[in-house]
């Protein structure tokens, strides 16, 4: 049951917006530095720094952006002048994109409610000054547009214990992902690849986890570059869903399954008692996890002993104490 590590051959890039990382680089000179990226994080994750607004061009301090016009495609425009910013953003834009794809990047954290780069509710001033909080900044709409399968996230809402978890588990599983394919994609790799992924898939999706089996099944009726394209889109889409406490009891039950007749008296009532236990939500997910895996060491379950679901990030990030 190897974790990740924080040194690796490959490392794990993420993109993020500057003034996260403690860049002084916002309109007025200040910078909003997130501690739980650039104390916890940064131990794990090399960390791409992005500033759509200074990169583009803009001074510190600089006037005001917001984003105007029409919701489904507003324009960036300096706040007192109107002055529309958008074309040398989005020239920009480009040219970034097409450094950052060489990056190889597995995940990005942008600034929320900014107008280049919120992901989501960012303002949209309408022609009569009106706001309505529908919009997406424009280069994180570009990003996201040239990087579909990317696990994107805002810096405000990782304080959410289930969308943090999430995040950081996309993060991870791209970057296993990404490594496959670097290594060269064939049937044998792809089938291992699934199946150390089984349980990991089907506590965030098992309707996504079946699309996968059959496609694998038949993976040797289709190209290399289709397949890949197919299972990518899948596994990424696939781990956007929130592992459920449901999906995760039902997991650690089938699990559980494997050893039980392993087990005496004892051990399988205390086993039982604290997956329900974890189902009523009287403890956090680490406590069956810590069980489970335990159970798995000493009955050498080889199966289980593989199974990504078992440490799908470095357990020091604790995420799974708060789940």
């Amino acid at each position: 049951m190897a974790e990740p590590q924080a040194a690796t051959v490959r490392p794990i890039r993420v993109g993020t917006s500057a003034c996260l990382l403690g860049s002084q680089v916002r309109f007025d000179g200040g910078h909003k530095r997130e501690r739980f990226l650039t104390e916890t994080l940064a131990s794990y994750f090399e960390f791409v720094p992005v500033c759509p607004e200074v990169e583009s061009g803009l001074p510190v301090p600089r006037p005001t952006l917001r984003l105007a016009g029409e919701e489904s495609a507003p324009r960036l425009v300096f706040g007192e002048s109107g002055e529309d910013y958008t074309p040398q953003l989005e020239a920009w834009a480009r040219i970034k994109l097409a450094a950052l794809e060489r990056l190889d990047l597995c995940g990005f954290v942008l600034k929320s409610d900014s107008p280049s780069c919120g992901m989501e509710r960012v303002k949209v001033y309408s022609d009569k000054g009106t706001p309505s909080k529908k919009g997406r900044g424009i280069f994180a709409a570009a990003l996201m547009a040239r990087f579909p399968l990317l696990p994107v996230e805002e810096e405000g809402r990782l304080n959410d214990a289930k969308l943090r978890e999430t995040f950081i588990e996309s993060v991870f599983a791209y970057w296993r992902w990404r490594n496959l394919l670097e290594e060269g994609l064939s049937m044998a790799r792809l089938v291992d690849f699934h199946r150390i992924h089984k349980y990991l898939l089907l506590a965030h999706s098992p309707e996504h986890y079946a699309v996968l089996g059959r496609l694998v099944a038949t993976g040797k009726k289709l190209g290399r570059a289709e397949l890949a394209e197919r299972y990518g889109a899948g596994l990424m889409t696939a781990m956007r869903e929130h592992a459920s406490r449901r999906r995760h009891f039902n997991v650690l039950q089938h699990m559980a399954g494997y050893f039980r007749e392993e087990l005496d008296t004892s051990s399988r009532d205390e086993l039982r008692q604290t997956l329900h236990d974890y189902r009523a939500g009287l403890v956090p997910l680490v406590v069956p996890m810590t069980l489970i895996r335990h159970h798995v060491r000493v009955c050498d379950v080889a199966y289980l002993r593989d199974q990504v679901y078992l440490a799908p990030h470095p357990r020091e990030l604790m995420l799974r104490n708060h789940v």
